[in-house]
């Protein structure tokens, strides 16, 4: 009995991480919109979203019964095999999770939870067949096949809805309003507001209300009873209301509209996920009053009690969801989710992509491209021309930031979100938030015309991730709960003490000795954009990328000397993270033209230059160490005696030439100039001698033309290493100069 004791309290911590990890990579969902339009500042869009979540929770009640008895038969385990399913999955869900994050892979709290419930109970049901020396074909009996197919599909379909709804209701949106919303606003934006209020409404209270803890069963019948009377009443009124509003007070109807989707969507989001957080612990602990209250042995008592419909008790949904608004308001890594997701949803040119581009993705842009010619064939081209006309984006005025979305996306991702996720939820299925909310966000830009050839096969690429991505943690979630359960079931409460020493090792491992990556220069130029700070993160990022290019060539290059492979592979890894982060600052140039008068055209001219420089030595860096990598991959020669000894010799003039251009850069002087010329060209001199040194070598040791064009790649570098970062530096001297003047 005290076992049982120690598990449950163990669940019930693993599930309050699960809630502040949950919101702190979802919260994005229901705050991006809002802060990416900038409808509102910060503070009131968080508590808005604060607000939602925590009246969201109390309707979750209703889907607490997945845990319990959504996925499998509950009645067909004893006690003590289902408190094992139980602990697998969630002890499965804290080594999945750190997994997924520790390798970068996209992962869904709905998709993991069920297939963890599922992967568990498989392995409870054949644990018992082999047991009782049954038929293993007997294990469909052991798992709620309708309800786990149900589930399973609404979850994989719900990412094809999601994107179609965005895209459907976007266009039809897009087309009434255009980009120039403004005059068609003040005709009908109260009516456009009292349909998306009404639609909130209706799916959120009216549907939800029967998964309420506190909604009794004469209220719900009511409500079903009036429905039509309700909606009409509601759509009349707030449309009366809102465009009066308009007209006479001249209010933002979208400031409305996008919070009421805030409140909404965060809503919905509480309402849904909570089961994927505190479903398990529940149940485990609704399993153990039952086994508590009947006397028998755990072995032996079969739990049919989970069968019942039982209301979760409100102060459980309610400490859940003050969990989950603390988190929102503390969690920095939540803050952080948030600002990085609308900087990746922006549409500023020359920022980097999401994702990556695939065959896949080039194949279905190619397709539609080629659709797209014969539909303008067939379609007269004055149809075609009101169409573009009213698909035209506006112009931004000259200073005006330009934002991820406008307020009628932001409106239409909100509103269809949330009304997707409330529908299910009153069905009482489960979906992933993060997907139907990234592939709502995905559909309504792909209408908005947002994939242009310059985007369409990486924003594709992201779709098929997604998909892809639900796959791949489908599998793993399954496989690796039947494992956990079945190790439990085989050696006992020994692997569970080990098992949950290892979850929680895991956990501190995470939250307080993972490596915290620094602020990309990305994140650096998202400060003020005027001289001072250009000049001052111009300077740290030029000592930032000279150190770094110096150490990974160092670290490369003798990696490569002494034949260690492992230690080449890891700096030429390493110099493809350098170069991307150089050419997401570079990219910061284009923002700068709608920075108008706070930056003059120097320091944008400056800027570029300095930044294009460190990029093509950050491209050549990379080159570089991938080919001395594939040369020790392929067990090729490495170079000995003077040839060795020379590139060495190199390697020292390099590490002291970095505080040369590094001082210089900073604030050199004339005598620090002409030092830095002499000691440059010193090195320059070295090099040509290294390259006639190998002309005599390639006869002498019958150097093959690879070994040779490798050698010549790698002086070919540290020409371009010091050439280069010298000209940042005197660039960086410069836009100072220029600075002190005015």
């Amino acid at each position: 009995m005290d076992f049982y004791i120690v598990i449950l309290a163990f669940l019930v911590l693993l599930a309050i991480f699960d809630l502040f990890v949950g919101v702190s990579n979802d919260g994005v969902n229901f705050l991006g919109q809002a802060l990416g339009c900038r409808i509102a500042s910060f503070r009131t869009v968080m508590i808005v979203a604060a607000a939602g979540v925590l009246i969201g929770a109390t309707f979750s009640s209703g889907m607490m019964e997945i845990a319990r008895s959504g996925v499998f038969d509950p009645a067909k385990f004893t006690f003590s095999e289902i408190i094992v399913i139980f602990f697998a999955v969630m002890v499965t869900d804290v080594i999945l999770l750190d997994i997924f994050n520790s390798f970068g892979l996209p992962t869904s709290t709905t998709v993991s939870i069920v297939f963890e419930l599922l992967g568990g109970a498989v392995a409870g049901a054949c644990y018992k067949i082999y047991t009782t020396g049954g038929s293993l074909l007997s294990v469909v009996n052991y798992i709620n096949s309708d309800k786990a197919l149900a589930i399973i599909s609404g979850i994989l379909i719900s990412v094809v809805v999601a994107f179609v709804a965005g895209v459907v209701v976007q266009y039809i949106t897009r087309l009434i309003f255009s980009f120039r919303y403004e005059a068609m606003y003040r005709r009908i934006g109260g009516i456009f507001g009292g349909i998306a209020l009404t639609a909130i409404f209706y799916f959120l209270v009216m549907k939800g209300a029967k998964g309420s803890s506190f909604m009794h069963k004469e209220y719900i019948d009511w409500i079903n009873a009036n429905t039509w009377t309700i909606l009409l009443t509601l759509f009349v009124g707030l449309s009366v209301l809102l465009q009066v509003l308009i007209r006479v007070r001249n209010t933002n109807v979208f400031r409305i509209i996008i919070l009421s989707g805030t409140f909404s969507l965060a809503f919905a989001f509480a309402g849904n996920d909570l089961v994927n957080f505190v479903g398990v612990p529940l149940a485990a602990l609704d399993s153990y009053k039952h086994y508590m209250a009947s006397g028998a042995a755990a072995n032996l008592f079969t739990m049919e009690g989970l069968k019942q419909a039982v209301q979760t008790p409100t102060i459980f949904l309610l400490l859940s969801g003050l969990v989950m608004v603390l988190t929102l308001f503390f969690s920095k890594k939540a803050h952080h989710v948030v600002r990085t997701s609308i900087k990746l949803a922006s549409s500023t040119r020359g920022e980097q992509e999401q994702f990556g581009s695939s065959l896949p993705a080039r194949v279905v842009v190619r397709s539609a491209m080629r659709a797209g010619d014969i539909l303008h064939q067939i379609i007269p081209s004055g149809v075609m021309s009101a169409i573009s006309s009213r698909m035209e984006p506006a112009p931004l005025e000259k200073g005006q930031p330009e934002l991820p979305f406008d307020y009628v996306r932001a409106s239409i991702n909100l509103v269809v979100s949330a009304i997707l996720i409330a529908s299910a939820t009153s069905l009482k299925l489960p979906l992933s938030t993060t997907y139907v909310t990234f592939m709502v966000a995905m559909g309504s830009s792909f209408a908005d015309g947002a994939w242009d050839r310059e985007s369409a096969v990486y924003r594709i690429s992201g779709v098929l991730t997604v998909i892809s991505g639900w796959f791949m943690t489908a599998i793993s979630a399954f496989t690796l709960c039947f494992v956990v359960a079945t190790i439990v079931l085989i050696f006992g409460e020994t692997s569970a003490i080990v098992l949950m020493l290892l979850a929680s090792a895991l956990l501190i491992r995470s939250n307080f000795f993972s490596r915290q990556h620094g602020e990309s220069s990305v994140e650096i130029m998202a400060g003020e954009m005027n001289r001072a700070g250009i000049c001052a993160r111009l300077d740290e990022a030029r000592r930032t990328n000279l150190n770094e290019t110096v150490r990974l060539f160092c670290a490369g290059l003798e990696g490569f000397l002494d034949e260690d492979g492992k230690a080449a592979h890891k700096a030429s890894l390493e110099s493809v993270s350098l170069f991307d982060t150089i050419s997401r600052s570079r990219g910061q140039y284009y923002s700068m033209a709608f920075e108008g008068p706070k930056l003059e055209d120097d320091v944008r001219h400056f800027y570029y230059r300095a930044f294009s420089n460190m990029k093509e030595v950050g491209h050549s860096l990379r080159a570089t160490l991938g080919m001395l990598d594939n040369h020790l991959a392929n067990q090729h020669r490495v170079y000995t005696g003077e040839l060795r000894d020379n590139l060495l010799a190199l390697l020292s003039d390099i590490k002291l030439l970095r505080a040369q251009i590094d001082k210089f850069g900073s604030n050199g002087s004339t005598e620090d100039s002409a030092s830095l010329t002499d000691s440059v060209n010193q090195v320059q001199a070295r090099i040509s001698q290294c390259q006639l040194t190998l002309l005599k070598h390639i006869s002498e040791e019958k150097l093959s033309l690879r070994s040779s064009e490798l050698y010549l790649s790698l002086l070919q570098f540290t020409r371009d290493l010091l050439n280069r970062y010298s000209l940042v530096a005197i660039i960086q001297r410069e836009l100072n100069a220029a600075g002190a003047k005015n």
